[in-house]
């Protein structure tokens, strides 16, 4: 593998404006003052904000820098400047050999134009001769799949369909600087895999910065990563799974989200007791056992209910739910309180944050009480980033019997 640098990204900053009016004027203003020679380039003016603020790194040939972010953190912002759509107000953006991008759904395309003269057109705007992109012709349609559809104007092709013939164009042409935005969530599985086996293969050969707000995605394939916050970096580096997980914890304090309540009770508390906090997130071992101790106030005459504890992974998905409580537990309502602590030994659930959500019901009729979403986040640590929802304890046993535990 090459080290030479192939992109070179050196304090890029880039300031738009709230209001259309006063963005002209500045224009005009900046338009002067550049003839002049005297910029003012990072300094903020009335209504304006930093889209980009002080972004620096370097790519290497082999390398893949992800971009994660919550919306309007300045990923597509940065894309866009090192696309060379837009120029940055302050600082350096040094891309050397071809550059394909796929930064936003059709970009590169001319709608009125058919698939194949499409091809051609973004073959020519990356540098390759006719020749060349007639040698590629093949692989590119047979790995976007769309022969049939080649001849058809692409204005009449689906969101999913420019998504093939993009990315096919992109990375059968293997340049040298792969740029993906979010663009592959709009394909089916079948093909996003198939996009993931094509990158493994160029990726030795190319440099790639990969935006997404698939975590699994952008932890498979990344080696480098930068969390982007306001337009500034808030982490970089090759700590890949750390970034993500600042990433899931910026969103785990949101409020709880109350489904249903007919008003017999209220969750007043809910907590994993002698846990240790990290930016406000309880933090549980692997393997330890997982306490939620839980205070509901009583607000009319009624038995213990049953409770539904579901547990949902960063993605949301529900991936575990906690055998009720029996009916003759020694569960009780004193003074119109109802306390009790839920348990799970050996917790296997995999690194990563997790949420809670509850449902509370009657015995007797399976009437629904109570149901919220989200009453806790809690972070499963362990020392390797495992994507799986399951991390299982396993014994390896040796013809002698011997056992070694995996721990």
């Amino acid at each position: 593998m090459s080290n030479e640098v192939l992109v070179k990204v050196e304090n890029v900053s880039k300031k738009f404006c709230k209001d259309l009016k006063t963005s002209l004027w500045y224009g005009v203003k900046d338009l002067v003052s550049g003839l002049k020679g005297n910029k003012q380039e990072r300094k903020l003016r009335p209504k304006e904000f930093w889209a980009v603020k002080d972004i620096s790194f370097e790519l290497r040939r082999g390398e893949c820098l992800g971009l994660i972010g919550h919306n309007g953190a300045g990923k597509s912002t940065l894309l866009k400047i090192l696309n060379g759509l837009i120029n940055p107000d302050a600082g350096k953006v040094t891309m050397k050999g071809r550059v394909g991008a796929l930064i936003e759904l059709g970009a590169g395309f001319n709608p009125i134009l058919t698939g194949r003269e499409n091809i051609y057109n973004n073959g020519a705007i990356l540098g390759f001769t006719r020749q060349e992109i007639d040698a590629k012709m093949k692989a590119i349609i047979e790995f976007s799949e769309l022969e049939e559809f080649l001849d058809m104007p692409v204005r009449n092709y689906s969101s999913g369909m420019k998504v093939r013939l993009g990315f096919a164009v992109a990375a059968q042409m293997e340049p040298d600087v792969l740029i993906i935005d979010e663009v592959l969530a709009v394909g089916d599985l079948g093909f996003i895999l198939k996009c993931f086996k094509q990158i493994d293969r160029i990726l030795p050969h190319t440099a790639i910065i990969f935006v997404s707000h698939n975590m699994p995605m952008v932890s498979r394939i990344c080696t480098q990563i930068i969390l982007m916050e306001k337009g500034q970096s808030k982490f970089q580096g090759e700590d890949v799974s750390k970034a993500i997980d600042l990433y899931y914890t910026r969103f785990a304090n949101n409020e709880s989200n109350v489904v249903f309540d007919d008003g017999s009770l209220k969750l007043e508390q809910v907590e994993i007791p002698d846990a240790s906090y990290l930016e406000g997130i309880p933090q549980v071992p692997w393997g330890e056992t997982l306490k939620l101790k839980f205070r509901f106030s009583i607000k009319r005459p009624m038995n213990v209910p049953f409770f539904g504890i579901n547990i949902l992974d960063k993605e949301q998905r529900p991936v575990a739910v906690l055998k009720r409580n029996p009916e003759n537990s020694d569960l009780e309502i004193k003074d119109g309180v109802l306390e009790f602590i839920a348990i799970h030994k050996h917790l296997q659930l995999s690194k990563g944050l997790y949420s809670i959500n509850i449902s509370v019901s009657e015995f007797v009729r399976n009437n629904p009480v109570l149901r919220i979403n989200s009453i806790l986040s809690f972070q499963v640590n362990y020392e390797e980033e495992i994507w799986p929802p399951f991390l299982l304890q396993s014994e390896f046993k040796a013809v002698n019997n011997s056992v070694k535990s995996i721990k």
